[in-house]
């Protein structure tokens, strides 16, 4: 999973690098707002796919004196950077350079390298949306787009996907901004589509900064994986009681669990080998779950 994760940011940089070159000059050339508006978000793109990878590197980095727990959460802040940055640079200045150019239109001149780029970028950008969705689709298991969205603990698989459809998006956008001005003679369509390309980036890094915040805030497993735990846990012989579960994600695939219960009385509870039951029937049903601790508290009160 992590490694579908990697390769599709890695095939996203190499896209948007091509991409962004081919769009910067198209630009030059005919003036396009909306040319313009699709070389920055590719730009904003390379730049977001290599602080992923950072943030993919950093988040793998082994425990230490002071973070005790590793630093998984590395992942979740650079998102939320990469969300800040999609939102500022890409749509901020997407929106800005378009009302430029509704206000002032520009003589876009020749359409055809304008066309051109986009049907070369349509093609890059097809590909690493292919990238994308293979690793989107390996955390789906069987959800839908919208719910795995939600769900995802990793970032980077919707991320990824969420960046190319927004760039295809704005590719089509682009030409009939570019095939209006030029075909229709309405110039400030051109400078229209760069503004709709922008509240797109907007969206995204809305949807971005949104699922990543609440995993920097220590968000858990989902309800109906508590209550599969539950069962689990109130399934051992030893265990009278089942308190309170606590859940948080200490990176896409480490989650740590705190179980509150009260044992069953008597000098025969083997508590050790209960503890270790329920630890090894939780990770084999949930692997993610590597870090399970018991409420002290508890154990302390089943002593009686």
């Amino acid at each position: 999973m992590a490694e579908e994760s990697r390769s599709s940011v890695i095939a996203a940089i190499a896209g948007n690098v091509a991409i962004a070159v081919s769009k910067l000059g198209a630009a030059a050339i005919t003036g396009s707002a909306a040319m313009l508006s699709e070389a920055i978000h590719s730009l904003v793109d390379t730049g977001n796919g290599g602080l992923m990878l950072y943030g993919m590197h950093r988040s793998k980095l082994p425990p230490d004196e002071a973070h005790p727990f590793g630093h998984g959460h590395e992942l979740y802040f650079w998102s939320v950077i990469v969300g800040v940055l999609i939102f500022g640079l890409g749509g901020g200045m997407s929106i800005v350079s378009g009302w430029r150019h509704v206000v002032d239109p520009a003589d876009l001149g020749e359409p055809k390298w304008s066309y051109i780029v986009l049907a070369a970028s349509a093609f890059f950008e097809g590909v690493s949306w292919f990238f994308g969705w293979k690793a989107f689709r390996a955390e789906r298991r069987g959800r839908g787009v919208v719910e795995t969205v939600i769900v995802s603990k990793d970032p980077t698989t919707f991320a990824v996907l969420l960046e190319d459809s927004a760039a295809l998006a704005g590719i089509l956008l682009a030409f009939v901004g570019v095939w209006v001005s030029t075909s229709l003679g309405i110039e400030w369509a051109d400078g229209a589509a760069s503004i709709l390309i922008g509240v797109l980036l907007c969206g995204v890094a809305g949807v971005m900064v949104n699922e990543s915040r609440k995993l920097i805030v220590g968000e858990g497993v989902e309800p109906r994986t508590l209550r599969a735990i539950r069962g689990i846990v109130a399934g051992d012989s030893s265990i009278v009681h089942v308190g309170e579960l606590l859940t948080m994600y200490l990176g896409p695939d480490e989650v740590l669990l705190v179980v509150e219960v009260r044992f069953r009385s008597g000098d025969t509870i083997d508590v050790r080998g209960a503890v270790t039951r329920v630890k090894k029937a939780i990770q084999d049903k949930y692997p993610r779950i590597r870090r399970i601790f018991f409420d002290s508290a508890s154990l302390e009160g089943s002593e009686g």
